[in-house]
This record gives C-alpha cells, structure tokens and sequence, in this order.
C-alpha cells in the first residue's frame, strides 16, 4: 500500500488530453492514479491554473502545474502552486 493510500488520500491528476492519451500515459509512466480530462479547460479556468505563461520569449496560455489538497469535507485545505517535482511527494504527505 502507498503512503497516500495509507493517508486514505485520493490522487486525481486533471489535464485538457483525451482519454486515449491518458490511457498511454498512464501506462506509459505505470501511474497509480487516474488523470481526468478537462478538454474545455473550465476546471483548469475555475482553480485558477490557466494562465499566461511565458518560454523563450513567447506568450501563451497554459497550464501551471499545481497540487491541491482537498479534505473530507470538500474545501481546499492547501495550494502547492507552481509544483516543483522534486520533494513535491513528501511535501504532500506532510499536509494530508
């Protein structure tokens, strides 16, 4: 069993792909939790993780990529945003 698992946390991963793109990344990358499409970005739009970015000198709409840690109760308990992969895991752990 997961650390997560342990926790009785729920991992959701959310991004605007199809659900065929989802499935190969998902065994792509042996992912051991479900990822959600948002094809018309209004989930992205309503936690506020659709936004101007910029990279090499470019403007764009995008993606930053952050963790939200929602309890029981449905509310937002804690914002990891932008996410750093590096440590992000235990980061986690220690909020849940």
């Amino acid at each position: 069993m997961t650390p997560i698992k342990k926790k009785k946390a729920v991992i959701l991963g959310v991004n605007f792909d199809d659900s065929k793109k989802h499935t190969k990344f998902i065994e792509k990358y042996s992912l051991g939790f479900d990822l959600l499409v948002d094809g018309d970005k209004e989930l992205a739009k309503a936690y506020g993780v659709y936004q101007k970015k910029k990279f090499m000198g470019k403007e764009f709409m995008g993606i930053v990529r952050s963790t939200f840690i929602i309890g029981p109760e449905g509310k937002i308990k804690k914002i990891f945003s932008p996410v750093s992969v590096k440590g992000h895991v235990a980061e986690v752990l220690e909020n849940i």
